[in-house]
């Protein structure tokens, strides 16, 4: 049935009858139904012997805890014609439909290596599918079928950078679906970080390289190339896509997505890369993945390298469509050196502007001429004061750079970091705010990467921490405010109410307690104030703009505070008959005139049935009672300094006979 599914997609294919990724999806839809196939098999013959009781024995993985991740190209729905299949094998050890006498672990590892048997065993009829259960957490020391607990317990203290890019693709695609989607969501923080994640950036990369080196892939050739893992591959494509996925999917959840060419293009959309880099890929992908198709038909093997020799490429290049070896291997080539370009940009960093640093020691101290006149040369008035401050950083003694690791981020970070200083107004005073700076950072590895990736916003920091201390401050105490200033979004028009309410949703959804939900308030309200100042500081918004989006700012945060405090004080005291509470604003919140220093000055007003005054709830509270204990808990989730600091200083004086 699969030779005959195979052969059928295949014809398709060759006679341009479904476009490329039409083939990817229906070969993924074969070993979707032949996994499931397999395990509905496996557990009816496991019902059958009164190991397990489905509720639903026409689908007894249907509630029965066993979860299938499909991974990679199966999960994305981009399988080629020799796949693998990459299978992860989850399970609730709790799950109610195994006998009482069966212990989970080993019934659902018997389950599993059933599985992996059924699918890739060879009979007269070949094979249906090879399995690759590798991707589970530490393959090396852990059976086949793991328990949620445990995985959850291992993505949370070892996860890596590759099995979080690795869980961008997951998708529950046999067993108890419902559970997988379940597990998928509460995998989501290990995935996918709240802030943006430019160390990722490293971390594929060095694995990327690792890759190449052990395949001998590092140059662009046409005989003998690899198209998947080669330079300028299908590799470079999904790494290029995932790597920004993981940077930025934590902020902006409309990047989850698996399929590769949809993470282009909604990549380009959000501003995070251009539409004209979105064609190319998209154009090179397709044109890739058509040529490993037609590899793979001619070999029937699991291969994505060309031939060797002249002539073989020759006889693939008719296959092709092609009228000669020079004309397939000029389009070859020209996709391979786009896709090369884009990724070396993104990972290798900028080759002209790395040329510009030049070699200069700055361990070697303010005794090297050389390193004198360098930073002369690069307009420092002071160069020996500059040598000084930079040999304190690299000395390590301030409190920020205790962990080795942010010292050494720091140190590769340094030449970067004094050209952007460089760029300031007054140069010279841009080293010694940048100074006070780090003396006042607790913690700066994630963001010394962040500004070595976009070094552009060196000079930038630099003039928010030369012309607004209050804004500097803000940053020392919560570098990650940092990250809307990278935001594609920053760049344009100031959001407006319904999107800055939009934004605040998209920050709190997934908080898990009052207090994380209060944490993540008063991060979204610090950075929005940030932002805006940053914005006035660079001449992009009049003074009464600003006041406005101050105003807007506060007004959503309000908003959002009321409907959790009344969420949380229900549910603790219950209601009272028709009751209906409502904030006024006053002062410069009511006029729309804030600054990002301003109080809020507020009214409550409430009503409610006069005749029935007490509160319903387990603990049962009294009308003006009731409204005056809940009023105290609105100013708290105001007031209360978490490690975030505090939302809003809140003034209620203005109520009558305040």
């Amino acid at each position: 049935l699969k030779s005959e599914a195979a052969l059928l997609i295949a014809l398709c294919d060759i006679g341009g009858v479904w476009p490329v990724m039409r083939v990817t999806a229906a070969l993924t839809d074969l070993a979707v139904a032949s996994v499931q196939s397999a395990l509905r098999f496996l557990l009816l013959q496991e019902a059958a012997r009164g190991r397990m009781s489905p509720p639903n024995p026409d689908c007894p993985e249907d509630g029965s805890g066993l979860i299938v991740l499909a991974m990679g190209k199966m999960g994305a729905g981009e399988l080629n014609f020799s796949s693998d299949i990459d299978l992860i094998v989850f399970f609730d050890a709790g799950a109610s439909t195994l006998a009482p006498d069966i212990e989970p672990q080993p019934f659902f590892v018997r389950v599993t290596q059933g599985l992996s048997r059924i699918l890739q065993q060879r009979s007269g009829d070949g094979y249906v599918f090879r399995v690759d259960l590798r991707l589970r957490p530490d393959p090396a020391s852990t059976p086949v079928a793991i328990s949620i607990a445990s995985a959850l317990h291992y993505y949370e203290r070892e996860g890596r950078t590759w099995e979080r890019a690795a869980m961008i693709k997951a998708r529950p695609c046999a067993g108890d679906l419902r559970a997988g989607e379940a597990l998928i969501a509460e995998l989501a923080p290990f995935v996918w970080r709240k802030h943006l994640d430019f160390a990722a950036l490293a971390d594929v990369h060095d694995m990327k390289r690792q890759m190449q080196t052990f395949r001998g892939q590092s140059e662009i050739a046409v005989e003998g190339h690899n198209v998947k893992i080669g330079r300028g591959g299908i590799r470079e494509i999904e790494f290029f896509a995932q790597t920004q996925q993981l940077i930025a999917g934590g902020r902006h959840p409309e990047l989850r997505v698996r399929p590769t060419l949809q993470a282009l293009s909604l990549l380009a959309s959000s501003n995070w890369i251009t539409f004209e880099a979105c064609d190319q890929l998209t154009a090179a992908y397709e044109f890739l993945r058509r040529v490993e198709h037609r590899l793979q038909m001619m070999a029937d093997e699991q291969t994505h390298a060309l031939p060797d020799d002249g002539e073989a490429v020759e006889r693939f290049a008719c296959f092709f469509g092609y009228e000669s070896r020079a004309a397939f291997a000029s389009d070859l080539l020209g996709h391979l050196n786009v896709v090369q370009g884009h990724y070396a940009k993104l990972f290798e960093g900028d080759p002209a502007g790395t040329a510009k640093l030049p070699a200069v020691d700055y361990m070697s101290g303010s005794d090297d001429p050389r390193l004198i006149e360098h930073l002369a040369s690069l307009g420092f008035k002071k160069p020996l004061m500059v040598a000084q401050t930079v040999q304190q950083w690299l000395d390590g003694d301030y409190r920020v750079f205790r962990s080795e690791s942010t010292r050494s981020a720091f140190v590769e970070f340094v030449p970067a970091l004094i050209a952007g200083l460089a760029n300031a107004e007054d140069p010279d005073n841009a080293v010694v705010v940048f100074d006070r700076f780090l003396q006042a950072l607790q913690r700066g590895g994630r963001l010394f990467v962040l500004l070595s990736q976009n070094r552009d916003l060196v000079a930038l920091v630099a003039l928010i921490l030369g012309a607004a201390p209050r804004l500097g401050d803000m940053l020392a105490r919560q570098p990650q405010i940092m990250d809307g200033l990278i935001d594609p979004r920053f760049f344009g028009a100031m959001p407006d109410r319904r999107e800055l309410s939009e934004r605040l949703a998209v920050t709190l959804k997934d908080a898990r307690s009052y207090e994380e939900f209060l944490d993540r308030l008063r991060l979204f309200g610090r950075e929005s104030l940030f932002l805006i100042g940053t914005r006035i500081l660079s001449g992009t918004v009049s003074a009464q703009q600003a006041s406005i989006a101050f105003a807007d700012v506060a007004e959503g945060i309000v908003h959002t505070v009321h409907g959790l405090v009344t969420e949380q004080f229900v549910g603790q005291y219950g209601r009272i008959k028709d009751q209906q509470t409502a904030i006024l604003a006053m002062g410069r919140l009511g006029s729309r005139e804030m600054t990002a220093a301003s109080d809020l000055d507020l009214i409550l007003l409430y009503e409610f049935d006069p005749d029935t005054p007490d509160s319903d709830g387990a603990k049962s509270l009294h009308g003006a009672h009731y409204f005056a204990r809940f009023t105290q808990r609105l100013i708290s989730a105001f007031t209360t300094r978490t490690n975030y600091g505090v939302l809003y200083e809140v003034d209620m004086r203005l109520r009558p006979s305040g």
